[in-house]
């Protein structure tokens, strides 16, 4: 495990593993979440790729200053992780809050980015998920975030999933939100005062784009996907039947399958046109 410095001296802590001599992936979770949101990615990607997974500010090992956050710092997070590992571009994979942040990245910094994955997100804070994430921030505050995970868990997790696992919610919610109150409030805020297009400027994408979601997702519908995929120009879009928006996990297999397909076309394609 390493640590990256941010602008604000904010510790981002991340762990690079995997295909030493691999192209980088770098790893993004979502809202609350840590690299371990990846975990059933890891065997899928680590033969093929030098995997970068780190913790955005707020969760995980890395710093929780205090917040409100930004997503363009959070965004900037993941260039001083780059930079603090030599990597001059990278593939980036990024799910829910972390797939906004790819879409940042890929946008203020284009030489950086070889590819996107795009999963279960979207590029407009729409006013519905702004008055649902205010909402989060009052439960997490005033009933802390074991509460706040078990009101997230009815968003991520399709409905045939949640009624098997709703008598174990209160031992399965905590493992989705990981971070403490203070950080994964910063977060929701950052995505409430988020200007309406998130990502912005989406036309000017210019890498191989993969956008993925679940048919089941409600917190970031298809629809959502469908506007990423028709604003970055050749994007591909994917949708994954009977899954939600924790579909990484629920849907693991299905979801490495999918992106598995569109790294070997690009790195297929890559390999092709070296002389």
């Amino acid at each position: 495990m390493a640590t990256a410095r941010a602008a604000d001296g904010t510790e981002i802590s991340y762990r690079v593993f995997g295909a030493a001599d691999g192209e980088p992936l770098v790893l993004i979770m979502g809202l609350g979440a840590d690299r371990w949101g990846w975990v059933r990615q890891w065997p899928a990607l680590r033969r093929r790729f030098r995997l970068v997974a780190l913790d955005n500010r707020g969760s995980g090992a890395s710093g929780v200053p205090a917040g409100p956050y930004d997503l363009e710092v959070m965004a900037a997070d993941v260039i001083a992780v780059m930079d603090a590992e030599g990597i001059g571009s990278a593939h980036v994979m990024g799910a829910s809050l972390g797939g906004v942040l790819a879409q940042i990245v890929a946008i203020r910094h284009p030489a950086r980015v070889r590819s996107l994955v795009l999963a279960c997100t979207a590029s407009r804070m729409k006013s519905w998920r702004r008055a649902l994430f205010t909402e989060w921030i009052e439960i997490a505050l005033t009933e802390g975030s074991r509460a706040l995970a078990q009101e997230n868990i009815r968003w991520v997790v399709a409905a045939r999933h949640l009624r098997r696992l709703w008598p174990i919610s209160p031992v399965v919610a905590p493992l989705i939100i990981r971070a403490p109150v203070p950080g994964v409030v910063a977060q929701l805020q950052a995505l409430v005062d988020a200007p309406e297009a998130v990502g912005g400027y989406l036309g000017e994408i210019a890498v191989p784009t993969f956008v993925i979601v679940g048919s089941q997702d409600i917190l970031t519908p298809v629809a959502d996907s469908e506007e990423l995929a028709e604003a970055i120009p050749d994007a591909r879009l994917e949708v994954i039947s009977s899954a939600a928006h924790g579909f990484m996990v629920m849907r693991a297999g299905r979801y490495n399958d999918a992106v598995g397909g569109f790294y070997d076309e690009i790195l297929g394609s890559a390999a092709a046109a070296k002389p």
